[in-house]
């Protein structure tokens, strides 16, 4: 369908807009015009044929309508996104006495976890990783306890690295973690992290320190605090070695951690509290890992299934 003069105006305007104005690439434009343009065929079918006939109402309506075409969540989140900032422009220049977009809202986007290990591929991580530091090498010594420390405790890349060694309670076998924020948050971790810590600290760490390393946990090669790129570089290298396990980085051994512990019967405000996750909801997504679990062993083991 053709649509109404008045919007064909504004399209053509807008368009000039974001193409000497704005400086925007053709592939760029053409979205945003292909987003509009819809938008307003939408509107024209309910007999709007002025900006100033655009309301919230109309908005809402045309991206259920999206949905209900099957469009994905990324898609309808861009496209929302577009016609936001065409009716702000339309109110900017005149050509409208309201902004219609202000208060239409994107859908959000399913964020995918990440692929978390088994139980028993992380076991054979960290067997293997062990196997490894055999020969007493520092640096070997060194990978396991982070291995051991990430998995015990779902910490952040970033919150391990900047560990310090009065950090680490051993007594308590407990960790002080500085989150986002620096907010603190007190972690537990079990007795084989505990072993691989002892060993890092009394046999390998004063090999690797240097007068600059400061009261730095783990140590790089050269004695300096280990950055994030180093860690997520060992912990690819040490899943490589374990048949039929996902290509993971430290945030997935969080993952791993997040979700073993819930499939082990630990309630989510635990978790919460332990990954450091400012709102329940976000550690609710790890409940989806968990049923899809609990369904995949049921299909499998129920005889009416």
């Amino acid at each position: 369908m053709d649509l109404p003069e008045e919007f064909a105006t504004a399209l053509a305007a807008y368009e000039r807009h974001l193409v000497s104005e704005r400086n925007l690439t053709p592939h760029t434009v053409r979205a945003y015009l292909g987003d509009v343009s819809g938008m307003l065929r939408h509107a024209a079918a309910m007999s709007h044929t002025s900006l100033e006939d655009l309301d919230i109402r109309t908005l809402r309506s045309w991206l259920a309508n999206q949905q209900t075409l099957g469009k994905a969540r990324t898609t309808m989140a861009r496209r929302a996104t577009a016609v936001r900032v065409f009716t702000a422009w339309a109110l900017r220049t005149g050509r409208a006495t309201k902004d219609a977009g202000a208060q239409l809202g994107s859908p959000k986007a399913h964020k995918p976890l990440p692929p978390a290990l088994d139980v028993a591929q992380a076991r054979a991580l960290l067997e293997a990783a062990a196997v490894q530091a055999d020969d007493g090498s520092a640096v070997g010594l060194r990978d396991v306890a982070i291995l051991e420390l990430l998995y015990a405790t779902g910490a952040r890349v970033g919150e391990l690295c900047g560990l310090d060694v009065d950090d680490v309670d051993r007594p308590r076998r407990v960790v002080r973690v500085f989150g986002k924020g620096r907010k603190e948050r007190m972690v537990p971790y079990g007795l084989p992290a505990d072993q691989a810590l002892e060993r890092w600290l009394t046999e390998a760490r004063p090999r690797l320190f240097v007068p600059g390393s400061g009261a730095a946990l783990f140590l790089g090669a050269r004695g300096g605090r280990i950055d994030q790129r180093a860690v997520r570089s060992m912990v690819h290298r040490r899943l490589a070695d374990v048949p039929g396990a996902p290509d993971l980085g430290p945030h997935g051994l969080r993952h791993t951690a997040a979700t073993h512990l819930l499939e082990g019967g630990a309630d989510l405000r635990t978790v919460q509290e332990m990954l450091g996750h400012a709102s329940l909801a976000t550690t609710q997504i790890y409940t989806h890992v968990t049923t899809d679990r609990l369904r995949s062993a049921y299909l499998m083991a129920h005889p009416r299934a």
